[in-house]
């Protein structure tokens, strides 16, 4: 009886209202304080300071759980809120024994729900009603002002409703899948490293401009490279940066300076080039 209790005091334990606040913080937040080295990290932490008041007492465990949202976090922020709302149903259930759970979670949804999120609500709709209604307004129809109002009125409520419903969906995934919660976020993890990695010849532009030449012999090294393994170079920065930002004292600031300079001297020498 005592444990049952309990796991309805869990369950009671996010309120509408705190769904709400939530709500209103992401929206009016998700982005302040961005920068290079975290990103939302900020945003995220200040939309989910109320919750993880509530949800964790031990001033211990709450200063793990901030400094944990406290990471490097980006997506979209529209779609934001349905990793927000998962989070909540994750950590109410798990509590501080969730902590790894959650951390997969967002690090694996966060890329693929950006590229989503990024599509429909900063190319797709953008770009139809954005047209007809600039149309209508070179008509000089008022109809299309209001057409492009009534649009993002629109788009601020689907936003609004992304947290409750990822909130109920995360609570029923958590109580029924409670024992495969490992799966789910090694699943997770391994959605947005793929997603990264795919990312990385499309993102970072990088080839060995050195050619060889002895006689009547040219070999040009990035062929070479292509033939071992194309988009070889890009994909070595990248662990250059990764294990540069292993260390305590490298910043994501200090990275990109190191990057920029390395890229002027190669490009200088004639080794790398675009």
């Amino acid at each position: 009886m005592a444990n049952m209790k309990t796991d309805m005091d869990v369950e009671k334990a996010i309120t509408k209202r705190d769904l709400w606040a939530a709500n209103v913080r992401w929206l009016l937040t998700s982005q302040i304080c961005w920068n290079y080295e975290r990103m939302m990290s900020t945003g995220y932490l200040y939309t989910m300071l109320p919750v993880l008041r509530k949800l964790y007492p031990n001033e211990d465990e709450q200063k793990q759980m901030m400094e944990t949202h406290n990471q490097f976090f980006n997506t979209n922020p529209m779609m934001g809120g349905l990793i927000l709302g998962i989070d909540m149903a994750l950590e109410e259930k798990e509590r501080i024994q969730g902590k790894e759970a959650v951390v997969g979670v967002k690090t694996g949804l966060m890329g693929p729900f950006a590229g989503v999120g990024d599509t429909i609500f900063g190319v797709i709709l953008p770009t139809i009603f954005g047209s007809i209604a600039a149309y209508m307004g070179q008509q000089g129809n008022v109809a299309g002002v209001i057409l492009w109002i009534i649009v993002n009125i629109l788009v601020v409520g689907l936003r609004c409703v992304f947290l409750p419903v990822a909130y109920r969906q995360g609570s029923k995934l958590v109580n029924e899948f409670a024992g495969k919660l490992n799966a789910l976020t090694d699943a997770a993890i391994l959605l947005g490293v793929t997603v990264v990695g795919a990312l990385i010849p499309t993102v970072i532009t990088a080839k060995v401009s050195y050619v060889y030449k002895s006689g009547d012999v040219t070999l040009k090294m990035q062929d070479m490279l292509d033939q071992i393994m194309p988009a070889l170079i890009p994909v070595l920065l990248v662990g250059l940066v990764y294990a540069m930002l292993g260390h305590k004292r490298m910043t994501s600031s200090k990275a990109i300076i190191i990057v920029m300079i390395l890229g002027i001297i190669l490009y200088n020498l004639k080794i790398l080039g675009t």
